[in-house]
């Protein structure tokens, strides 16, 4: 069987360097932001080309913290309202409501499924004081357009790229567009810690400041408290591992842009809908995707899903329930975003990875291939 995401090998490749990482944290006696987690900040703030990195216990805290800091510094308040895709993983929106804010939900592009520049301003109202993009499935959303509309209605801009590491427009890379930036280092994102891990990034001072702290319960100074904070810190040891893994960030993904345009060049199924078109050259060097999912889309999930299985390929449904329909959300269920239902209703995530052989490749090609008989007589 071919795992969807075989985090065993992505790691086994690091486990020399891994092991020296993390006996140097265990030597060092020091667990909680101490010298790994400094240096990780730095390196990871200089990776993606902004003044400030923030580590946080995770991504969802990212996301969390940073509307929250907003807050404390008065540039939101309760009920504002904050623009978001409503084809985003569920993630996105706890932020939000989780600061007593109002989700705006957009339906988005739906070739990129990332937020459309003009849907986006027809949304834009009085109560309207920030967007939260979501780089979905690892490829960067309009950022240049986005921002410039932000600048023209002075609203707040906070990037999710919890899938999106290193992906870039115009050599400016994910994190670095927004007012602020949320990351995840869940083990299966494109840079994965060995447990949950998270950070912010950001050029401005005062919100960096105000994040740290509010992070650390409250306290910019030892036993003294600003804010009524919370507990979420980027421990010492997924830190140091992630300065491991940070190291060959741009090789793995060179690798998840040579399978993706080896799918998108070979994959011919009338099926199957591909994520992205053109020549495998344009897909191998598109730096603002780095394909943190495959994603198809197909009328015929379940059967083609099961096809594949029986092929020995395993996949997954990034994301089977869109937020408005879930019971989180119960007084959102009668809405309706029809591209964001069409989406959640027929998309299925191949496997992708920097371990992944040119064999694996081929067999997940000629599987999904094989699929066109059965559409064909479907179809008749």
């Amino acid at each position: 069987m071919i795992p969807f995401l075989d985090l065993k090998s992505i790691n086994v490749k690091h486990r020399a360097d891994l092991i020296e990482a993390a006996t140097r944290v265990i030597d060092s006696g020091w667990y909680i932001q101490g010298q790994e987690h400094q240096a990780f900040e730095q390196e990871f703030a200089t990776y993606c080309g902004t003044q400030h990195c923030i580590g946080v216990a995770n991504g969802l805290d990212a996301l969390i913290l940073t509307l929250r800091a907003w807050k404390e510094m008065g540039k939101l308040s309760e009920g504002d309202e904050v623009i978001v895709p409503a084809n985003t993983y569920i993630a996105s929106i706890l932020a939000i409501t989780e600061n007593r804010l109002k989700p705006v939900l957009v339906d988005p592009d739906p070739h990129t499924y990332n937020l459309c520049p003009a849907s986006l301003e027809k949304h834009i109202t009085a109560k309207t004081k920030a967007i939260l993009v979501v780089h979905l499935y690892g490829q960067l959303a309009p950022m240049p357009q986005i921002m410039a509309l932000a600048e023209a209605h002075d609203l707040l801009v906070l990037e999710d790229s919890a899938q999106a590491h290193g992906a870039e427009i115009e050599g400016k890379k994910a994190g670095n567009w927004g007012h602020a930036s949320g990351f995840s280092f869940y083990p299966g994102k494109n840079l994965g810690a060995l447990g949950d891990a998270g950070a912010v990034t950001t050029n401005d001072d005062q919100l960096a400041q105000t994040i740290r702290a509010i992070g650390n319960y409250g306290s910019h100074k030892k036993y003294e408290n600003l804010y009524q904070g919370v507990n979420s810190r980027l421990d010492e040891m997924q830190a140091a591992l992630l300065r491991v893994k940070l190291k060959h960030l741009d090789a793995d993904t060179q690798r998840r842009r040579e399978i993706a345009a080896a799918y998108s060049t070979a994959i011919s199924s009338p099926a199957i809908q591909l994520p992205a078109q053109g020549t495998e050259s344009d897909i191998a060097n598109d730096l603002s995707h780095v394909w943190h999912l495959y994603v198809i889309q197909t009328s015929q999930r379940e059967q083609l899903q099961r096809h594949l299985h029986e092929h020995g390929i395993a996949t997954m449904i990034h994301y089977p329930i869109p937020p408005h329909k879930q019971q989180a959300y119960q007084d959102w269920n009668h809405q309706s975003y029809p591209v964001s239902e069409h989406i959640h209703s027929n998309v299925l995530s191949l496997p992708i990875s920097p371990v992944m052989t040119d064999e694996q490749v081929q067999k997940v090609i000629a599987a999904c291939n094989t699929f066109v008989d059965h559409y064909t007589m479907t179809q008749g």
